[in-house]
């Protein structure tokens, strides 16, 4: 991958860094990947929101291969 993911990048961009990022959030409670609110929210934002696992959530996130 060539950006890290982080806790500011928004769902949008994580899902165009790294093409797993829907079903790695998804796997984390976050289910409304195609509401619009959820393109311009942080990650950070989602995980506090769906109380999710921030660190977790950010290892898998950049740790998925394409």
């Amino acid at each position: 991958m060539a950006n890290k993911i982080t806790e500011n990048t928004t769902i949008f961009d994580a899902i165009q860094i790294n093409p797993k990022a829907g079903e790695i959030l998804m796997a984390h409670g976050m289910h409304c990947l195609g509401c619009a609110l959820a393109h311009g929210e942080t990650v950070g934002e989602a995980a506090d929101v769906h109380g999710a696992d921030l660190a977790e959530m950010l290892k898998e996130l950049n740790d998925v291969k394409e």
